[in-house]
């Protein structure tokens, strides 16, 4: 037998599958990590890619936002790099009261002040003014213009209004956009929810019915007119200046990338390519996967990630057994409303009329599991919206791989594993 541990909240859980059963274990490639995490900041800020150094770029007395990423993203380690961001601004001038850390929550419910502390640190929410964006205060946006695609753009006014805006966040693949990192700090980050919507109806396809769009897809970035459309508003804000982190497969710092706001994040896709693109020889009859526990199986919305990761390394018809806790499983609230509709159809066409980010991904988790069985490893009381999405939900693993055996419909199944299977890209040679 071959012993395998997978994360499940904040839990561990272990299994087993035959030898000469394992098709694939799915992990990111063994990578240095950053030892001095500060010290690397300071050096990424001194050293940019393809700007000035942050002294000085900005100059005495300027206002400064600095957009950093909501609690979805804990796992960026932020109260790590803000020091070092902070301690540069001030050395160049700018003082405390100067500087605006803005929340980037897109489309998201809005962070707690508990939450604030987790993302930024103590000392810095001590320091400097923190809140929230929102998406839905039209008073409190600036208009750009629009797209070539169409889109209007209207951005938080803080960082609209701010003599600098700093971008900060992580870069891992993303199912709607290619990569995340990089101009997703403005939008969905700082944007209106109109400018948000408008961007990501880019997500479905060109007609009625064909559901989902296949270019908004994981790594694609070249014919992709969501992310095209999103380079395009960010162009518009343009970002002074911007600091990316790209984890390594146990949660550590793999790269620092900051400078530009294009060919630093560009370097630091390159860096997800290595590190999460997987290849693999064959599709399995189970997949196992798991997002890689808290904060990446918060809600049954992030979860669609993992999902749909989990969708490239089984077969049609095959099983996916999932573990993720969802200790949130209702947020963002509008998110399970998307699950009452009778079919898929119908679905995506309440969404192409009122385009929601969360009915995008509640259409993604539908598209997953009409490919394939999802069965789901959650909290007893998620059972009723897990079995919404076409999902069978379970309580154990045990009980998950015993269905699994079941439907999968072959007496020795093949098994490929996802440990980290929210930032792991299966790529079928």
């Amino acid at each position: 037998m071959r012993n395998f541990t997978v994360k499940c909240g904040k839990e561990e859980l272990s299994f087993s599958v035959p030898k000469e059963q394992v098709l694939h274990e799915i992990i990111g490639r063994e990578y240095p990590p950053v030892a001095d995490i500060p010290q690397a900041v300071r050096e990424a800020l001194l050293r940019p890619i393809d700007a000035p150094p942050l002294k000085e770029l900005v100059r005495p007395g300027e206002t400064v936002a600095i957009a950093v990423s909501d609690i979805t993203r804990a796992w960026q380690r932020m109260p790590l790099v803000l020091p070092e961001i902070l301690a540069t601004l001030n050395q160049a001038g700018v003082p405390d009261s100067n500087i605006t850390i803005i929340i980037a929550v897109g489309g998201h419910r809005q962070n707690t002040e508990a939450e604030f502390v987790q993302l930024c640190g103590k000392e810095i929410c001590e320091r400097v003014k923190v809140v929230n964006h929102d998406a839905w205060d039209t008073e409190n946006m600036v208009y750009y213009g629009t797209t070539s695609r169409g889109t209007e753009v209207s951005i938080n006014k803080i960082a609209a209004e701010a003599d600098r805006l700093i971008l900060t966040g992580g870069i891992i693949y993303h199912y709607m956009a290619g990569f995340g990192g990089g101009r997703k700090s403005v939008v969905p980050g700082i944007s209106s929810i109109k400018t948000i919507r408008q961007n990501h109806l880019w997500g479905l396809g060109a007609e009625v019915g064909s559901g989902s769009n296949p270019n908004a897809a994981s790594r694609k970035t070249l014919g992709n007119d969501l992310h095209e459309d999103m380079m395009e508003i960010a162009g518009f804000v343009q970002p002074d200046f911007i600091i990316n982190m790209v984890p390594t497969p146990d949660g550590q710092y793999a790269g620092i990338f900051a400078g530009n706001w294009v060919s630093a994040w560009q370097e630091g896709c390159k860096l997800v390519d290595q590190l999460y693109g997987v290849e693999i020889e064959a599709l399995a009859d189970i997949t196992v996967a798991s997002a890689g526990g808290y904060p990446k199986d918060i809600n049954l919305y992030q979860t669609g990630k993992t999902m749909d990761n989990a969708y490239y390394a089984v077969k049609k018809g095959g099983v996916v057994v999932l573990l993720s806790e969802c200790e949130d499983i209702y947020e963002p609230q509008e998110f399970s409303r998307w699950f009452g509709y009778d079919d898929t159809l119908a679905m995506e066409k309440a969404l192409r009329a009122d385009f929601g980010i969360p009915g995008w991904v509640a259409l993604k988790e539908v598209e997953c599991s009409n490919h394939a069985t999802y069965v789901m490893v959650t909290r007893p009381e998620n059972a009723e919206l897990v079995a919404k999405t076409g999902m069978i939900p379970t309580t154990t693993l045990e009980e998950a791989l015993r269905i699994a055996r079941e439907k999968c419909g072959v007496e020795k199944p093949m098994y490929t594993v996802m440990p980290q299977g929210a930032n792991t890209l299966p790529i079928l040679k």
